[in-house]
């Protein structure tokens, strides 16, 4: 088998005889083939999501992905590569602070329903991974963004029933948030828990109009990015 490592400005092929998920293989070439590839991982049960990768363009966790011959494996999109497989997530992670991802201190007295406690079960699942965020093309024109993983875990605690300022919360998402996703879809497919923030971006839209927000980006009737304006 021989699979591609992009590292740096260059593209390495290993030829290794080897079979098991890409982490393992990994492993196996720098343990036996070159030492100095570096590249991240935990605990290896798709549950930290240190291990993120793009393998052929696509975005996945290396501790669940099965190998291919030809395959070309690179590091996530959108972040600063540390070296080779590895890259620094301080920046995507800063988003959540800007989107109020957490939860207000509650009361004793509130008391949750069966229905309440599910209400955002898979949302809580989220593990941080960076896929969502690597796949997201408006970092290309909106460094700014928020971005898939923060606005989704901006939905959770905005449908708690636990969350006391929810108006609070839908603020921290309207500058540099929910208005400026292009619903793409591209965070979908890649998200190894099977969230959708783009869903989750729509069910935040709609609960901002319902408190009376509007999107900030609006001029004269249209909104969202400018990508730029087509040639004739």
């Amino acid at each position: 088998m021989k699979i591609a490592v992009k590292r740096g400005d260059e593209t390495v092929t290993y030829a290794v005889d080897f079979e098991g998920t890409l982490l393992e293989l990994l492993i196996h070439i720098k343990t036996h083939v070159d030492p100095t590839l570096t590249f991240a991982s935990g605990c290896r049960s798709s549950v930290c999501g240190s291990c993120a990768v793009r393998v052929n363009g696509t975005e996945a966790l290396a501790c669940s992905y099965k190998p291919s011959d030809g395959d070309l494996v690179e590091p996530l999109r959108n972040a600063e590569v540390i070296r080779d497989l590895v890259v620094n997530m301080d920046r995507p992670l800063s988003f959540n602070a800007g989107a109020q991802a957490w939860i207000d201190p509650v009361s004793g007295a509130i008391r949750m329903g069966h229905a309440e406690e599910k209400a955002n079960e898979l949302q809580s699942d989220c593990i941080l991974c960076g896929s969502c965020y690597s796949a997201c093309p408006v970092y290309a024109v909106k460094p700014d963004f928020e971005g898939p993983f923060a606005l989704t875990r901006s939905w959770r605690y905005v449908s708690d029933a636990r969350t006391g300022d929810v108006r609070g919360k839908l603020e921290a998402v309207q500058q540099n948030g929910i208005w400026d996703c292009t619903l793409c879809n591209e965070c979908v497919p890649v998200c190894p828990q099977g969230i959708a923030p783009k869903q989750d971006i729509n069910l935040l839209r709609t609960k901002s109009g319902m408190e009376g927000f509007m999107d900030p980006n609006m001029m004269g009737g249209f909104g969202g990015l400018d990508f730029g304006a087509p040639s004739f």
